[in-house]
């Protein structure tokens, strides 16, 4: 017996109402259809259908055993329509979200490869440093820079770690002080990521466990690229990713501070809605984000 054949039998019988519907749809005779639903109910061992002259209807057992069917043969027809699409040349939009520093900096770039391969696929990429939903914003998908983490409707993959540093200008530095212990920052001027408070709380891991200080400072922002040039300026220490202040460390316009210390590391991940993981144009840029970032140190 072919299973399937049969499983789809039965359910295009329940779907239309009879045997002489099920068998036009499926191009079928009545009596090939009427076949395939009896060797059916006897590999199962049960009565799926009531069945008269005028009509058909299943039984309590067949109810549920359809509604199985159903999700069964969309799964199977999903997978089959996700295969076929590998063949094809991937099209369409993609809707992107990412934060704008890493965004500008890093991701722009990348994406612009990416399009350079896949020519036949637009890529609508959005920037902002909020914290973005991406179901209910519509995002196919979403960069995101946070503590690892896991959401039950949503794809995870990370790409590489996100470490961060104390830094500040040497100018601020021989003005106020170089500091040596976490809890000297209080008495400094710490521009921190977030919204305007009179103070914030860093906290930084050293060989003495991990501390958390009460900061204040001028500034705060919720933009990588403010915090950098602001320190760069002199206005104050700051924690930001390497990525966004390694050329400032290499040209001396900014250096670390309290280098023996170090806050809790980010991880910068792709991530996408469970519905989406069959979507070949989705796989496509998840794959070459992960090639693309997945080597880096920082």
């Amino acid at each position: 017996m072919d299973k399937f054949e049969s499983i789809r039998a039965f359910t295009q019988v329940v779907n239309a109402g009879g045997f002489a519907a099920a068998a036009r749809e499926m191009e079928l005779s009545r009596s090939q259809v009427n076949k395939l639903v009896i060797a059916l109910e006897n590999e199962l061992g049960v009565q799926l259908l009531h069945r008269s002259t005028r009509v058909v209807t299943p039984t309590e057992s067949g109810l549920a055993f359809h509604e199985r069917c159903v999700e069964i043969l969309a799964s199977l027809e999903e997978a089959e329509r996700s295969i076929t699409q590998l063949q094809a040349e991937p099209r369409g939009r993609l809707r992107v979200n990412a934060p704008m520093t890493f965004g500008t900096m890093h991701l722009a770039p990348a994406l612009a490869d990416f399009l350079v391969q896949y020519p036949d696929l637009q890529v609508q990429l959005t920037l902002n440093d909020r914290f973005v939903d991406p179901i209910e914003e519509g995002f196919d998908v979403t960069v995101r820079i946070a503590k690892p983490q896991e959401v039950a409707s949503l794809i995870v993959h990370p790409l590489t770690p996100a470490p961060r540093v104390l830094c500040a200008a040497p100018s601020y530095l021989e003005a106020n002080g170089t500091p040596t212990y976490p809890d000297e920052l209080r008495h400094h001027s710490c521009l921190h990521y977030g919204q305007l408070a009179v103070e914030s709380q860093w906290t930084l891991i050293g060989a003495e466990g991990e501390q958390t200080i009460s900061v204040t400072g001028v500034l705060c922002s919720n933009n990588g690229e403010v915090l950098r040039d602001a320190a760069v300026r002199g206005l104050g220490i700051t924690i930001l990713p390497t990525f966004v202040v390694e050329p400032e460390l290499q040209q001396g316009t900014l250096q670390r501070v309290l280098p023996s210390y170090h806050p809790p590391e980010l991880s910068i991940s792709v991530i996408y809605p469970v519905n989406r993981h069959l979507s070949t144009k989705v796989r496509l840029l998840v794959h070459f984000l992960q090639e693309h970032f997945g080597d880096r140190s920082n």
